[in-house]
């Protein structure tokens, strides 16, 4: 099976676990919702989108490989409206009313982070039931970050917008009560802390949804609804217009030339092995504007590659592994090269296929450990805008000095090709392995050759498992898992969105060991 054929089934494979998350709920919950005159979540997301205008949807696959649903009830993502970059948050109801289960807030605060640092406009589109409540202990403590992060956003001076189309009860009414903008929805929203079961339990008042937090109560006599929409169709156009008024930035597209090596070999290079190495150089001359790629230190510490490029017509810094493995070279190539980018503001981006850093006696000597520690420094303290793309695997160490997830790039993608983890499945059952040999001699016992062979396939079987895209991507581990083909455009809406911000590069570092 060609490289080719292997990466078009693994997009496959893609498509078909996105399909589960666009399916929300099923047929059932989808009709139910339909025959309520209601949209669904994508539906509204479409409408309040600038026609023609891309959406870069985030974390597609949350919750995958767990007991929840695949999307965790709730869709989120970057969009143009009226030209302004947003944020975008939809319940989905047709997944248990869009009730908010532990991933649902993991994606969501993932969301909130994204729009605070790179300063985007929050669109939430509010319909859930509140928190899904047999697994309320794993949400109410953390949820409670939610409300925070809708104040600090408003603090910020960064403006948020709720678009209510059913209920938003308990927690959930905080929702629109911390938004700077609320347009509610006659007949159909429906915002308040306790339904009338509750008041009941409570106070023993009899109340009906409509006196209690119906959309004309909340215009008329709370205060809580800054606009009175008649139906869903028109609380999208006020939302857009609510948009239209924040004298926000508008995007604007810049010239720039498509690279002149075609996209579609993107699907050639990678090779269904990992172990076998490519050129990635090939993966960026099809990325860049025009294919043009100046290297840097070419000839140094050749398994990673350095240079600079423009793409959609902002200057980048890329950093590329060659071979896999990161020696001391590479690693001291690194660092000056991320301090060069922070000396002239020039954000980077991180193309991964690591093994990590190099192990062994001669290596030990030659001051590996400090030279991977100058490069992890750099990356940790550099403050352009980091971007990383998993392309193949990446293992270890490397993963952390190639700005890993815990190392905050403001995006982080995966190919479907892309594997991480500690090491590779292989080596971690042979370490293992070689622990469990010595334990037994030292307590001078035999060991057994058939467990260990049942125990090394058992683990091997574990961490591929493990290492796998999906897996990851289902822990929101990286933002989406996209076709090599996209690269080149999700790269573009996110440095869009990056230099809607003011950034600098470093201005110190921490100690670097010589």
């Amino acid at each position: 099976m060609s490289d080719r054929a292997v990466m078009l089934a693994k997009l496959t494979e893609l498509e078909q676990e996105h399909a589960k998350a666009v399916a929300g709920g099923g047929p059932k919950y989808t009709d139910r919702h339909r025959k309520r005159g209601k949209l669904l979540a994508r539906e509204r997301i479409e409408l309040l989108l600038d026609e023609g205008s891309p959406f870069l949807e985030l974390s597609p696959l949350a919750a995958w490989g767990t007991d929840y649903p695949v999307g965790a009830s709730v869709v989120t993502g970057i969009g143009h409206v009226e030209g302004v970059e947003c944020l975008i948050v939809a319940n989905d109801p047709t997944v248990r009313g869009g009730a908010s289960n532990p991933w649902t807030l993991k994606k969501i605060f993932r969301a909130n982070d994204i729009a605070l640092e790179n300063r985007l406009p929050v669109i939430s589109l509010v319909e859930s039931g509140g928190a899904d409540l047999p697994s309320q202990k794993e949400i109410f403590i953390p949820g409670g970050r939610v409300f925070r992060d809708l104040t600090r956003l408003s603090k910020a001076g960064i403006p948020t917008i709720a678009l209510v189309f059913g209920n938003s009860t308990a927690g959930g009414a905080y929702i629109p009560g911390m938004s700077d903008h609320v347009v509610m929805i006659k007949e159909q929203s429906k915002v308040f802390l306790g339904g009338p079961p509750l008041v009941k339990m409570a106070t023993g008042e009899e109340s009906d949804e409509e006196s209690l937090g119906g959309a004309e109560m909340h215009a008329r006599t709370s205060g809580l609804a800054d606009y009175f929409a008649v139906d869903e169709h028109d609380a999208i156009r006020i939302g857009r217009r609510v948009v239209k008024r924040l004298n926000w930035r508008q995007h604007r597209p810049r010239a720039s030339a498509p690279p002149k090596l075609n996209e579609e070999d993107l699907l050639d290079i990678v090779p269904s092995d990992l172990r076998i190495p490519f050129d990635p150089r090939e993966v960026i001359k099809r990325i860049v504007d025009g294919s043009e790629f100046d290297e840097f230190k070419p000839l140094y510490g050749d398994s990673l590659v350095t240079g600079w490029a423009s793409l959609h017509g902002y200057p980048i810094g890329v950093l590329a592994n060659a071979r896999g493995v990161l020696f001391s070279e590479e690693s001291q190539k690194a660092a000056q090269f991320i301090q060069l980018a922070n000396q002239t503001n020039i954000p980077l981006l991180f193309l991964h296929n690591t093994t990590g850093y190099m192990v062994g006696a001669q290596y030990e000597q030659g001051g590996i450990i400090k030279h991977g520690s100058a490069m992890i420094n750099a990356v940790s303290n550099s403050t352009v805008p980091h971007l990383s793309v998993l392309i193949g695997a990446s293992y270890g160490a490397g993963h952390y000095g190639m700005c890993g997830r815990a190392y905050d790039p403001r995006f982080l993608f995966a190919w479907p090709s892309a594997k991480s983890a500690v090491m590779g499945p292989a080596q971690l059952a042979g370490v293992l392995e070689i622990v469990a040999r010595q334990a037994a001699a030292s307590a001078g016992r035999e060991f057994d050759e058939d467990s260990a062979i049942a125990m090394r396939m058992m683990v091997e079987q574990q961490i591929e498992s493990e290492s796998l895209p999906m897996f990851l991507s289902g822990r929101l581990y990286d933002d989406g898992i996209i076709d090599p083909r996209d690269t080149r455009t999700v790269l573009g809406i996110c440095l869009d969105v990056i230099h809607g911000t003011e950034f600098r590069g470093a201005q110190g570092y921490g100690v670097f060991r010589l």
